[in-house]
């Protein structure tokens, strides 16, 4: 089974925050706010999208990039884990 699958419920909770969040910067442009309150709706989207890719990248490095080295210490992956997430924030 897919991490998607494993963490259906997980992944379709963030896509539902993130429609939320679209729905309120197309809100606060229809309502002509100013640059400041559609600047940061803006930016809310890009941190729910980068929270999802970092949640399915993670899930595909542990369930289908670390299997595949038997036998060997899982310090990369995590390493490489640690990136992402702060590359992602």
């Amino acid at each position: 089974m897919s991490h998607t699958q494993k963490d259906k419920k997980a992944l379709l909770n963030r896509v539902r925050r993130l429609k939320g969040q679209l729905e309120a910067l197309e809100r606060a442009l229809l309502d002509e706010q100013g640059c400041y309150a559609v600047l940061q709706q803006i930016a809310a989207v890009r941190g729910a999208v980068n929270g999802l890719m970092s949640q399915v990248i993670e899930g595909h490095i542990r369930d289908h990039m670390q299997p595949l080295i038997p036998g060997e210490d899982n310090e990369a992956s995590e390493g490489l884990i640690k990136v992402l997430r702060s590359y992602l924030k």
